[in-house]
C-alpha cells in the first residue's frame, strides 16, 4: 500500500511540472517559394531538454506557414515520442498558427487543412495551452530555424544569401 501511495504522489507531481515549447519557420529568400526551415526548442521548467532544426524543402508549396507548422508538429511528436506527460505550453510567433491550434481563427488554406489536424492528433489527450509570443521572446527558435536554412544550403552546397 505504502508503494502505491509513494507513486501516486510521484504522478501527481509529475503534473506540476510545466513543459515549455517555443517553434518557429522561415521561408527564404522568398516567401512563398523560398526554403522552408524550422527550430523548436523544449524546456522542463526553466531547463532545455530538447531541441530541433530542419528544412522541409524549397520552391513550390514552400512557405513560411508550411515551416512554422512542421516546427509546431515535429516539437509535437517529439513530445508523443518521449511519452512527455506534463502540463505542455507551446509558444510561438505565428498569430496564425497558434490561433488556428486555439479554434480562435478559420482552418481553411490546404496547409492549414494538412498540419492542424494531424497536430491536434498528435497532442490530443495532452493537457496543452498555446499562446502567441513576441518575435524577442522566440529568439532561440528562430535562431534554429536559420540552422536549417543554413544546413539545406550546405547540403545543396550553396552559400547563404544575406539571412541576417
Amino acid at each position: 500500500m505504502k508503494e502505491r501511495c509513494n507513486s501516486y504522489r510521484i504522478s501527481i507531481a509529475k503534473k506540476n511540472i510545466m513543459i515549455t515549447v517555443y517553434f518557429d519557420g522561415l521561408c527564404y529568400p522568398k516567401n512563398p517559394g523560398g526554403v522552408a526551415a524550422y527550430g523548436y526548442v523544449v524546456y522542463r521548467e526553466g531547463k532545455r531538454i530538447q531541441r530541433g532544426f530542419g528544412a522541409v524543402g524549397e520552391g513550390r508549396g514552400m512557405t513560411n506557414n508550411v515551416a512554422e507548422y512542421e516546427a509546431l508538429m515535429t516539437a509535437a511528436r517529439w513530445l508523443v515520442d518521449e511519452g512527455i506527460d506534463e502540463k505542455i505550453a507551446i509558444k510561438g510567433d505565428s498569430e496564425l498558427v497558434i490561433k488556428q491550434m486555439k479554434g480562435e481563427y478559420r482552418v481553411s488554406s490546404a496547409t492549414s487543412k494538412k498540419y492542424v489536424p494531424e497536430i491536434k492528433k498528435l497532442l490530443e489527450g495532452k493537457d496543452v495551452s498555446f499562446s502567441w509570443v513576441p518575435r524577442e521572446e522566440n529568439e532561440e527558435a528562430d535562431s534554429l530555424s536559420r540552422k536549417g536554412y543554413e544546413g539545406y544550403l550546405k547540403r545543396k552546397k550553396r552559400k547563404p544569401s544575406g539571412l541576417a
